[in-house]
């Protein structure tokens, strides 16, 4: 077992009032699974990425990565975490706009302590990897928008991360753009790495190798 979830339930205040996002939620990821959470706009969704992502966290459960619960970690360790274990990909690419592609690939080794020279090798066979070896002197202006997702997921690759999480990846995309990126998660996929996509698109939903729904921030089937 990868990740484990166990009743996690995530609660936030709004005026003193406690609103319940996340109720009792229970997921688990094998390594070297492609899983896709499909759930509509408001269901918690976005929300349960986070916490998988260490990037909020739970009100209560617990949360075991590799068979050690993360739950107390401070926020250095889940900084670490979110550096070397977990890659992330966003609907809106968040792409640094002044930046060329290399460089933005570039970016998470640079806070991983790799020297300059080293950086600019790994990330243009990262580039490479995604089909864009001939755009890395491009800024994000002048690139496509699948192009920009594609940056996006070679960045997320640079420090093999275990995990990549993906939330709504073809949102801003076209449909041929959207195609080709999942063609390359799938790719992904089937070289190992561990892809846990968000999604409101059953078609896309439907790339993963397995579903779980989320509605009111309830786990209401899996298939």
């Amino acid at each position: 077992m990868l990740l484990e979830l166990k009743n996690i339930y995530k609660d936030y205040i709004q005026e003193n009032i406690v609103i319940p996002v996340l109720k009792d939620i229970n997921v688990s990821v094998d390594e070297g699974e492609y899983l896709a959470i499909m759930g509509p706009s408001g269901s918690g969704k976005t929300t349960l990425m986070n916490i998988i992502g260490c990037l909020d966290r739970p009100t209560k459960g617990d949360y075991l990565l590799e068979g050690e619960s993360i739950i107390n970690y401070n926020e250095n360790r889940l900084s670490d975490l979110r550096l070397k274990t977990l890659g992330f990909v966003f609907q809106s690419f968040n792409l640094l706009p002044k930046q060329s592609a290399l460089d933005n690939v570039s970016l998470p080794l640079g806070y991983a302590g790799v020297p300059p020279k080293k950086r600019k090798e790994i990330a243009f066979e990262a580039l490479k990897k995604v089909g864009l070896e001939d755009r890395a002197r491009f800024r994000p202006s002048q690139l496509s928008g699948g192009q920009q997702q594609r940056v996006a997921i070679a960045r997320a690759l640079v420090n093999k991360p275990k995990i990549i999480l993906a939330d709504e990846p073809t949102g801003a995309l076209d449909s041929r753009s959207g195609v080709q990126v999942m063609n390359l998660f799938q790719q992904l996929n089937e070289e190992g790495v561990t892809i846990i996509m968000i999604t409101h698109d059953a078609s896309i939903a439907a790339h993963a190798k397995r579903t779980v729904r989320i509605l009111d921030g309830e786990i209401k089937e899996g298939i």
